[in-house]
């Protein structure tokens, strides 16, 4: 089999197309996610505690002076450890997490559902139906 064909059917199987779409979503609700977090989230919790932007939020390792910005940090070659956009990090984390098990939740609450109809029998053969009626005419 050719390399060009093999390929072909693994990328037309139904699980991989499937795969691919949820990354694209997955891709575009992170960008959401995260802008949710950066932009509507993060600016009132920063309000009540005092005025202070998470993203913003900066230690300086290795440098001289005092950095306003982790920009102003970083174009003066000082070393930072940002914690703050790893807070802000987190929080889209667990915003991310929280969707998918309410996905997958869904997913399973559906799933039960669709076991616990009964299924309907299947219908009778039709050689069944003839040897039924031969039976009943037998006995009469």
């Amino acid at each position: 089999m050719s390399m060009l064909k093999e390929f072909k059917e693994f990328a037309v199987k139904g699980n991989v197309v499937d795969m691919a779409v949820g990354i694209i979503i997955g891709g575009a609700f992170g960008t959401i996610v995260q802008s949710l977090v950066k932009d509507v989230l993060m600016p009132p919790i920063g309000l009540l505690l005092g005025g202070v932007d998470f993203s913003g939020l900066f230690l300086v390792l290795k440098g001289e002076g005092e950095f306003r910005s982790i920009a102003d940090a970083a174009s003066a070659g000082a070393v930072t450890i940002n914690y703050g956009v790893f807070i802000n990090n987190i929080i889209s984390f667990l915003i991310v997490a929280f969707a998918v098990f309410l996905l997958i939740k869904g997913i399973n609450k559906l799933k039960r559902e669709e076991q616990a109809a009964p299924a309907e029998p299947p219908p009778t053969p039709e050689d069944v139906l003839l040897l039924r009626e031969i039976r009943d005419s037998l006995k009469k």
